[in-house]
């Protein structure tokens, strides 16, 4: 056949899978058999693995089941549900135990409660005087979608618990998982165990799910209030009395030469377990301790996965692209011969940078290792000298923007007297085209505006026909233009209309995060949102160039300054922001009057007792109060603790800000 040919035929099996996939998943009613509608996507696969340039969003190989006809009900988490910061090594646990002394300011016996990181999909149970009332997905860690009826099926969960210590009121946390063995029977219709217990949950009808062999392994807690309980194995330990399944091989160890041995060795018996699990997960044990460090904005301080080792294979690099990112970095990739690495087929891995290029000495044709670990972007670890052949080429950097043809430069880090390694495109707007298709995809990503159906893939195709250009062009999509494109039906533009509309509803320090300014992650973008409150404020500190006031705010400094200056001094940024502000329900931050602080402001000079920096401010931020970092006529209170600045204390007093010891301080709190 000639390629028009193949594509015709491709695209007609492509419409039969869909019909069928459609018949099965969506309305229960399959009008062929299971041998049938696997040939289908045998054959489909074939043609693809034959063929590279038949591509479809509705292959086989990018499809699971079927989306629900309807999006599910969403439910906020009473507790976030974050995810867990990774570690692959000693160093990395070291560090891990070094960041929870620096932020309790001392060191001190740490027990750890230790678990395996079961590869499957997280839920979070809801029981209300015993009875298990809402089943929620993890979603986005703050909201989640209801699949109460879908879990109700898993034999695991108790549905009615008569204990007389169970909480009047918990959310149980845990993982819903298949059994090697179960997943053996059911494989021709999922990819693995994770995706065929993901898409079992995502059912519309819970009769199907309860078809497929699902357990749960319960492990925390979300929204819980026990002065009894103190430590996490005490809950897991009241957990199996209460009825709900825990892991046969958590333990309680001390050390991190005691965590080291253990991973090890369970590293080699993983593979004999009945479920896949990708790791180990340590927890502080002493609940009280896990109160006082708390969580950044991605993850719990008191907790961490440690992955097993990372999976490698050697391949030859065909050719090395440049990818430039949202904020004007230019990425080296390496394009491969594709090999398989733990399960997975590579075809790319990231060379990092410029000076890793050079340092390693990587070129065209070299045969390298590629290593991959856990969900890390495969990379690049050395180059097989010996098989280097005599036609391999150096790589040269390009000067200029290969998306736009702005020029390219490495900044001098004032700080650490050197340039960056990462060479940028100098373009500070959408006028790059990478820069603003990675800009749109950042917007549309699930800690931004989280707008599902609007995938990576989604944008570049919208991109390509002429439907985005800007941000604010999300929300006046032509629809009727979309429901024509390959792939989408009434379904999906429905799906994709209701979560673009959901998305209009969205808190301040998110949508600042979103605009994707240099340097404002999500930890900075809700410091700037505390501080400003409304969308109104930030624009006119913007206006009046006022930025220099954001110094005021404690982890905010020049490098963010300058970030935010350069972002706006480009029109095209600003147009756009004003727009959205007009398009979207940016809600203001709401003070919180119940604080013993409120309208107070505090600054710290000297090294404080028994407490690190951070959590001084976080115990602040909770009674309503604010820090700040510069003595000026609004601060209120000057905290001084071991070794102060005299300046600063010589600056309080002139300004008449009261001076105080640390035990004064926390005496204001009780």
């Amino acid at each position: 056949m000639k390629e028009a040919e193949i594509r015709i035929y491709y695209k007609k099996k492509i419409n039969e899978f869909k019909k069928h996939n459609k018949l099965y998943f969506e309305k229960s009613s399959p009008i062929i058999s299971d041998d049938q509608f696997d040939q289908i996507k045998k054959e489909i696969l074939d043609l693809e693995k034959n063929f590279a340039y038949l591509k479809s969003n509705s292959s086989p190989s990018k499809t699971l089941g079927y989306a629900p006809s309807k999006n599910f009900i969403k439910s906020q988490h009473r507790v976030k549900m974050l995810s867990l910061s990774n570690a692959f090594n000693g160093e990395d646990l070291e560090n891990f135990e070094k960041k929870i002394f620096n932020y309790l300011n001392q060191k001190i016996e740490i027990e750890y409660s230790v678990e395996p990181k079961i590869d499957g999909i997280s839920a979070s149970l809801t029981y209300k005087n015993g009875l298990f009332i809402l089943g929620t997905s993890r979603g986005d860690g703050i909201t989640g979608e209801v699949i109460t009826d879908n879990l109700k099926t898993i034999n695991d969960i108790p549905k009615k618990i008569m204990d007389e210590d169970f909480p009047k009121d918990i959310d149980i946390r845990g993982e819903v998982f298949i059994k090697k063995n179960d997943f053996i029977k059911i494989k021709s219709k999922f990819a693995n165990p994770r995706n065929a217990a993901s898409g079992s949950l995502r059912q519309k009808n819970s009769e199907e799910t309860k078809k497929i062999p699902l357990n749960f392994v319960a492990y925390t807690y979300g929204y819980f209030e026990s002065e009894t309980i103190k430590k996490q194995s005490d809950f897991l330990s009241a957990l199996k009395k209460w009825g709900f399944k825990t892991s046969e091989y958590n333990k309680v160890l001390k050390s991190i030469d005691e965590l080291e041995n253990f991973h090890k060795k369970f590293e080699k018996d993983r593979f004999n377990l009945q479920y896949d699990i990708d790791g180990l997960v340590y927890k502080v044990n002493n609940f009280e301790l896990q109160k006082r460090l708390g969580f950044t904005a991605n993850s719990p301080r008191w907790a961490i996965a440690h992955k097993f080792s990372a999976d490698s294979s050697y391949s030859q690099i065909k050719d090395i692209d440049i990818q430039v990112g949202r904020t004007g970095a230019l990425t080296p990739v390496a394009r491969i011969k594709p090999v398989n690495i733990g399960g997975v087929v590579v075809s790319n891995a990231t060379l990092h940078n410029e000076d890793e290029i050079i340092r390693k000495d990587i070129r065209i044709g070299d045969t390298v290792k590629i290593e991959r670990a856990g969900d890390v972007i495969p990379h690049v670890v050395l180059v097989d000298l010996k098989k280097r052949d005599k036609k391999s080429k150096k790589f040269i950097f390009p000067n200029f923007c290969p998306s736009c043809g702005s020029q390219t430069i490495k900044e001098f880090n004032s700080t650490t007297k050197k340039y960056d390694a990462v060479r940028r495109c100098t373009n500070e707007g959408f006028e790059c085209e990478k820069i603003a298709i990675e800009k749109i995809k950042h917007f549309i990503s699930k800690e931004a505006m989280n707008i599902d159906g609007l995938g990576k893939k989604v944008i570049e195709n919208f991109w390509e026909i002429g439907l985005i250009r800007f941000p604010q062009d999300i929300y006046n999509l032509d629809y009727n233009k979309i429901s024509n494109l390959e792939g989408w039906g009434d379904l999906s533009v429905s799906n994709l209309k209701f979560s673009i509309e959901q998305s209009k509803n969205v808190s301040l320090d998110r949508f600042l995060y979103a605009i994707g300014i240099r340097h404002i992650g999500i930890e900075n973008a809700k410091l700037l949102a505390e501080y400003t409150k409304s969308i109104k404020n930030f624009l006119s500190f913007i206006n009046k160039k006022k930025l220099k006031e954001f110094l005021n705010i404690d982890g905010i400094g020049d490098t963010q300054i300058n970030s935010l200056n350069n972002f706006f001094n480009n029109k095209s940024n600003y147009n756009i922001i004003e727009k959205l502000s007009l398009i979207l329900d940016i809600s203001d931050i709401k003070l919180n009057k119940n604080g013993k602080l409120l309208n107070h402001t505090f600054m710290f000079t000297g090294k404080l007792s028994n407490m690190s920096r951070a959590e001084a401010k976080s115990l602040i931020e909770k009674n309503s109060g604010s820090v700040v970092s510069s003595v000026n006529k609004k601060l209120k209170y000057l905290i001084v603790g071991e070794k102060p600045t005299n300046r600063k204390i010589d600056q309080a007093k002139k300004l008449g800000v009261k001076v105080l010891s640390q035990k004064e301080w926390l005496n204001l709190l009780d």
